[in-house]
């Protein structure tokens, strides 16, 4: 669209001069020609990184690197084909007699308003260069300044209306009791207002002491319950978070398990589940030394204030009775191993007994005591055996339990043992801070050389994108100042271009930071994205001003302020409709909104800041590197006179 406003503008500018409307596509077209073909052909290399980029964020925006690069390029196609023939078809000079309604001439009073000031603005700003450049260098130093203090997440938080959990007990509870659990867990769920229905599952798991849960809320507008406002008072929204944190002290009052709430999401990373959305594994060459040292890291994440839901998947106090045979008093009695063997399985065990057929199905027929004998070790003293004579004799007769610990389940990686400690955020704070004082907490406990540590699932890939973004901007950057450097043939300009995008980045970061928005990795395509957009108007600038230093022999001060009144008009009309294509994006509030929330923050933000600054710093840059430029040449003639726009104009030798 962009490409379309500035050949468009540019034809108006001419048959509003006079100009018939055929002739003026053609000129207008022309002369335009080469700035729209470098405006869309550095947006195109802004994706070449994307394209390129590895891992599974790599994967995620390929395709959107690929469709907005073929978006681009037919619009560069349409708007130097269609675009002319069109204003060649309907455009007409404007008649002497034309009279123009009210908006029309208050917008165009907006417009000359503004274009004065400007021009009044650009002048002073032409006149103190070096304040100029100094602002220009602080508003570089301090993109890198708030790129390192805001925080940093993967992907934004979403409100999908939809809660996962999961429950985990004691690791001696029968199924009953968790049954039982269950039960009050759903209980006490759908008693919250916002809360539509929820359903628990007992088990499923590798161990029998786990379940899963699932809430589904009520749609976002019927969450808030507000019997003490106001009629002109709104209430609150209640997110997915408001809720897991409403509930989390309700469901406290359960004793001997714990609910772990997380918000579904419609994007997730990693394979790895838990019973939180974060994971931090340990691994060990001993089974002896992750038993020991995982449960002080464990104590020692708890009372960090930055996480929640802390919990592991060590299942290593389980309950179980060895059953000891008096070998000499069974071999008396006449049992052997195996009847005891038998009897065991009979009463505890699945033993299919029976097959029952139905003209449409077949149930199979299981024997096993009654659950009420299977609660306590007491029920192996309910068991009867019998003897080579045919008498029954009490199990206790001949055999004794010891009661010990064994763990439920074991759990590996990579053929390695381990134990995973999973872990949700604290509100308000960010993945960047909780990865980082989780690897200080870990560090200070001192683990042996045994035990290696690292994050899993969705922290691993975050710690991989946040390795990546430095690269991704660096290489951006790099990539963009080559295709600049081929078409423009200077190792100068490119410079000029680029140093428009320490003010976009500002501009992105506080909007960021403003909103209470972490920087995350739609946020990070958002400001690749203005990487490709704001240096447009250094492009709209600088073309102009060669030309008119080409062909008028003007001084680069002079020609650089014609070059920015001339094209105020296409910048601010390309400026604002890549804004207002954003505010969608940065005001939407529907389900699943804060997936893209943050795109449209970083764009809006950085087109503002950047729109307000560049206007006035590329010029100033402009003037600089080409002195710098003249200086290498070797041509070191002094500026001695004053050009219009009150710079110093180069002597007639220059």
């Amino acid at each position: 669209m962009d490409d379309a406003i500035v050949v468009l503008e540019n034809i108006t500018r001419y048959v509003e001069q006079g100009m018939d409307a055929v002739q003026a596509a053609f000129k207008g077209a022309a002369e335009i020609g080469f700035t729209v073909l470098s405006m869309s052909t550095s947006l195109v290399a802004v994706f070449i990184p994307l394209l390129l980029m590895g891992g599974i964020v790599g994967r995620l925006f390929r395709e959107f690197a690929i469709t907005l690069s073929i978006a681009i390029a037919v619009s560069l196609l349409v708007s130097l084909t269609t675009t002319p023939t069109m204003c060649a078809k309907f455009l007409r000079p404007p008649a002497k007699d034309e009279r123009h309604n009210r908006i029309y001439r208050g917008s165009e009073w907006v417009f000359d308003k503004t274009l004065t000031t400007y021009r009044h603005a650009l002048k002073w700003v032409l006149q103190y260069q070096f304040v100029t450049l100094v602002v220009t260098i602080l508003v570089a130093c301090l993109s890198v300044y708030l790129y390192i203090i805001v925080p940093k997440g993967f992907f934004p938080q979403q409100d999908t209306g939809r809660i996962m959990g999961s429950v985990q007990a004691a690791q001696d509870i029968s199924f009953q009791a968790m049954r039982d659990k269950m039960e009050r867990y759903v209980s006490i769920v759908t008693k919250d207002p916002a809360v539509s229905s929820a359903v628990g599952f007992a088990g499923g798991n590798t161990v029998s002491n786990q379940g899963r849960f699932f809430i589904m809320l009520k749609p976002l507008a019927e969450r808030a319950v507000c019997p003490n406002r106001h009629f002109w008072q709104s209430c609150p929204n209640v997110t997915a978070d408001n809720v897991i944190n409403r509930l989390r002290g309700k469901l406290a009052v359960v004793p001997g398990a714990t609910l772990f709430l997380q918000s579904a999401q419609d994007l997730t990373i990693g394979g790895r589940g838990g019973n939180a959305q974060y994971q931090y594994t340990l691994q060990g060459e001993s089974l002896d030394d992750l038993n020991n040292w995982s449960p002080q890291l464990l104590a020692k994440l708890r009372g960090l204030p930055e996480l929640r839901d802390v919990n592991t998947d060590q299942q290593d106090h389980g309950l179980q009775a060895k059953l000891i045979i008096d070998r000499d008093t069974a071999s008396r009695l006449g049992v052997s191993p195996q009847d005891l063997d038998n009897a065991l399985y009979d009463a505890f065990g699945q033993r299919q007994v029976s097959t029952m057929y139905r003209p449409l199905n077949q149930y199979h027929v299981v024997m096993e005591v009654a659950p009420q004998f299977q609660q306590t070790t007491e029920a192996l003293q309910n068991i009867y055996l019998r003897a080579s004579n045919g008498n029954p004799i009490p199990l206790a007769a001949f055999t004794h339990f010891v009661p010990s610990n064994a763990p439920l389940a074991v759990n590996h990686q990579g053929q390695i043992p381990s134990v995973t400690i999973s872990f949700n955020l604290a509100p308000g704070v960010s993945l960047g801070a909780a990865t980082e004082v989780i690897q200080n907490a870990q560090r200070s406990i001192g683990f042996p050389s045994t035990i290696q540590a690292s994050f899993q699932g969705t922290a691993a890939a975050f710690q991989d994108s946040l390795s990546s973004q430095k690269i991704l901007i660096f290489t951006a950057l790099v990539t963009v100042y080559i295709v600049l450097g081929m078409l423009y043939e200077s190792y100068i300009h490119p410079i000029t271009i680029l140093s428009t995008i320490p003010s976009a980045g500002v501009g992105a970061l506080l909007a960021l930071l403003l909103t209470h928005n972490e920087l995350n990795v739609i946020g990070m395509i958002g400001i690749i994205l203005l990487i490709g957009l704001v240096k447009k108007n250094a492009i709209m600038m600088i073309d102009v001003a060669l030309e008119v230093e080409r062909t008028q022999g003007k001084s680069p001060a002079d020609a650089i302020y014609e070059a920015c009144l001339l094209r105020f008009r296409p910048i601010m009309m390309t400026t604002m409709a890549a804004l207002l294509g954003g505010l969608p994006l940065a005001l939407g509030s529907g389900t699943g909104s804060e997936l893209h929330r943050p795109l449209g923050i970083t764009i809006v933000g950085g087109l503002i800041v950047s729109q307000a600054l560049t206007l006035f710093t590329t010029p100033v840059v402009y003037v600089y590197l080409d002195r710098l430029r003249m200086a290498l040449r070797g041509d070191q003639e002094p500026y001695r006179a004053q050009g219009s726009a009150g710079t110093p104009r180069p002597s007639p030798a220059h």
